[in-house]
């Protein structure tokens, strides 16, 4: 039986893209992320979430990584809630893997309507398990978070490169990312295209420096 695990890496970020992974494995592979020692990809270092990315993709019977740039969420959120785009790339991954049962890390307050509306999406037979903290609780899921997480960070490292600046992580909690948005503002009287313009932290930065 095919099992997947999905979760994603930057769902909150004012900057950057959002990145949605889906790993797949023969269940009776499942152990091996344990010996490896995979888990949530939030308490290992940098460094270790490097190693266990090559790793996975190594053993994993297949992955599939979901890139949606700030301006696409911007696009999606005229017509849908976040919750809801985030059924709609789960779905995607899902449909790319095709597995038998799949785990999600439930990007809705309540875990089952979360599961139930990715099922009625995917409109194949499925078996479904979403709960919050599932990258915790599910190594298969933590496995998906990891990959998540690696590929949003080589992202926002490389858009650092290129535009020569310190961007930190894209949270607004970040005060690099706060001086990075209000420098640009300053000198481009706009927001930057990796920033989320529907976001309240861009508004707001916005409205400050007019």
């Amino acid at each position: 039986m095919l099992v997947a695990g999905v979760d994603e890496a930057g769902k909150g970020p004012v900057l950057g893209p959002m990145i949605v992974a889906g790993v797949v494995m023969e269940e009776d592979r499942l152990p091996e992320l344990l010996r490896l020692g995979v888990k949530d990809s939030k308490v290992l270092s940098p460094v270790r979430r490097n190693f266990l990315s090559a790793k996975i993709k190594e053993i994993a019977a297949s992955y599939h990584i979901l890139e949606v740039s700030a301006a696409q969420i911007d696009e999606m959120r005229k017509i849908m809630t976040m919750n809801q785009l985030m059924v709609v790339t789960h779905t995607k991954v899902l449909q790319n893997l095709q597995p038998d049962r799949a785990y999600l890390d439930a990007a809705d307050v309540k875990e089952e309507r979360f599961g139930e509306n990715v099922k009625k999406r995917y409109a194949a037979p499925i078996d479904i398990i979403a709960k919050h903290k599932a990258d915790a609780t599910y190594p298969i899921v933590a496995a998906a978070s990891i990959l998540a997480k690696v590929q949003r960070d080589r992202i926002i490292r490389e858009m650092e490169r290129k535009m020569g600046v310190a961007l930190g992580s894209g949270y607004p909690s970040d005060p690099k990312t706060i001086k990075f948005l209000e420098e640009w503002i300053k000198s481009h009287e706009s927001l930057p295209d990796i920033a989320r313009h529907s976001w309240k932290t861009s508004e707001n930065l916005l409205e400050k420096m007019r």
